[in-house]
């Protein structure tokens, strides 16, 4: 065996994650950049980031109706969905004033502009 080939060996975990666990680590991680980006104020990039879990959510119900996970992978995945909602739960906590804002722009009158 190669040296390289024994040092992935070496490394790699007991249990191999199966792909919907990779789908359910990502949107975890894509919810932790939003979070990330709305602890700074930058909506732009948590509505990008959004975009990106969106792709992510729809890709994992596909892989999901074609595969399950293991037994011992169900209660990782249930850990992980607890961190996306608390996450989510913050981000719509620091969303609020933003969206309080954006609603009284689009509802005030239009300013007239002097040219």
């Amino acid at each position: 065996m190669s040296k390289a080939a024994t040092a992935r060996t070496q490394h790699s975990s007991p249990l191999r994650k199966s792909t919907l666990l990779q789908y359910y680590e990502a949107i975890e991680q894509a919810s932790l950049d939003m979070l990330e980006a709305a602890r700074v104020g930058n909506w732009d990039r948590v509505v990008k980031l959004e975009g990106a879990c969106a792709v992510l959510i729809s890709q994992l119900k596909h892989a999901a109706s074609q595969d399950r996970l293991a037994s011992e992978e169900v209660q990782m995945k249930s850990r992980i969905m607890q961190r996306i909602l608390l996450n989510d739960a913050e981000i719509r906590m620091l969303a609020e004033p933003w969206l309080e804002d954006l609603d009284n722009m689009l509802a005030s009158p239009p300013r007239k502009t002097l040219h």
